[in-house]
C-alpha cells in the first residue's frame, strides 16, 4: 500500500516532533482513508524534503503525527517553467493548474484575457485563488512534489507581458506555422502563455509578438485550454527537462 502523503504548512519539521494535523486533513486521514495509529504517513511542507512519520492517534478533528526521519527526494525538473493560463470557467480552470503541476511547473500565473468569460469581484477572486492554492497542494500530494509551486494573484494580460523580461517566452497560437520543434533550446526560464476557451484574440497574439514571444501551433488539431497547457508543458519537459 502506498504511504499517504500529506502537505503540513509548519516551516520547521524535525525528526522527533510531534505535530498536529487541521481538522480537515484529520478527517481526511482517519475517517476517509482509515488509517489508525501507529499507520505510517509522509508529511512535506514545501521545503524539499520528506518527513516520514507515524499517527500517534485517531483524532477526527486534530490527530497527531510523531516525525521519525527526513529524507530528501529529488522531484523537481531542471527547467523552470511559468504557466500564464488564461482564466477558464468551472473545472478546467482547475484541471490546467492540477496537470500543471504534476508536469512540474514552477508558477502559475492566473490571467484575465479579452475572451476569459469568468468575471469575478475581489472577494470572489481570493476565494478561486483559496481553491486553486488547494488544487495545488492535493496535485503535489499526489504526484510526489516536495516543492509547492508559486501561484501568483489574478493579473491582467497587459501586466502578464510585462513581467516576463528575464524568459523565454512561448505563445500558443493555432494559426502559427511553427511547432515546438522549432525552438532551440531555452537558456533561462520558460514563460508559455496559454489563452482561456476561445483562446486568444489576434490583438492579444501581435501583442504577445511585439514584447518578443515565440508563437507555436501544437500539431495539427486544435485543443481545449485545460489541455494545451499540460501538453505543451509535457513536450518542454521531453525535450528539454526531465521526462524520458
Amino acid at each position: 500500500m502506498t504511504v499517504p502523503r500529506l502537505y503540513h504548512p509548519n516551516s520547521s519539521l524535525a525528526p522527533g516532533q510531534i505535530a498536529q494535523l487541521d481538522a480537515k486533513t484529520s478527517h481526511h486521514v482517519i475517517r476517509v482513508l482509515r488509517l489508525r495509529k501507529n499507520s505510517e504517513v509522509i508529511l512535506f511542507n514545501g521545503d524539499g524534503n520528506e518527513y516520514l512519520s507515524e499517527l500517534v492517534d485517531e483524532n477526527t478533528k486534530h490527530c497527531s503525527v510523531r516525525i521519525n526521519s527526513i529524507q530528501t527526494r529529488q522531484t523537481e525538473s531542471p527547467i523552470n517553467i511559468i504557466l500564464m493560463q488564461g482564466i477558464s470557467r468551472g473545472d478546467r480552470m482547475d484541471t490546467s493548474i492540477q496537470k500543471a503541476t504534476e508536469l512540474g511547473v514552477n508558477v502559475i500565473i492566473p490571467v484575465i484575457c479579452e475572451r476569459t468569460q469568468v468575471r469575478l469581484n475581489h472577494k470572489q477572486t481570493q476565494k478561486k485563488c483559496d481553491h486553486w492554492q488547494q488544487v495545488i497542494i492535493s496535485a503535489c500530494e499526489q504526484s510526489g512534489r516536495c516543492v509547492i509551486p508559486e501561484l501568483t494573484p489574478v493579473i491582467t494580460y497587459d501586466e502578464a507581458l510585462n513581467m516576463t523580461s528575464d524568459c523565454f517566452k512561448i505563445i500558443l497560437n493555432p494559426e502559427s506555422k511553427a511547432g515546438i520543434k522549432s525552438l532551440e533550446q531555452p537558456v533561462g526560464n520558460i514563460c508559455l502563455m496559454v489563452g482561456p476557451e476561445g483562446g486568444l484574440s489576434q490583438n492579444e497574439i501581435d501583442q504577445a509578438i511585439e514584447n518578443n514571444f515565440k508563437q507555436i501551433q501544437f500539431g495539427p488539431r486544435i485543443l481545449r485550454t485545460e489541455t494545451a497547457g499540460p501538453a505543451c508543458i509535457a513536450a518542454i519537459q521531453t525535450l528539454w527537462g526531465d521526462l524520458c
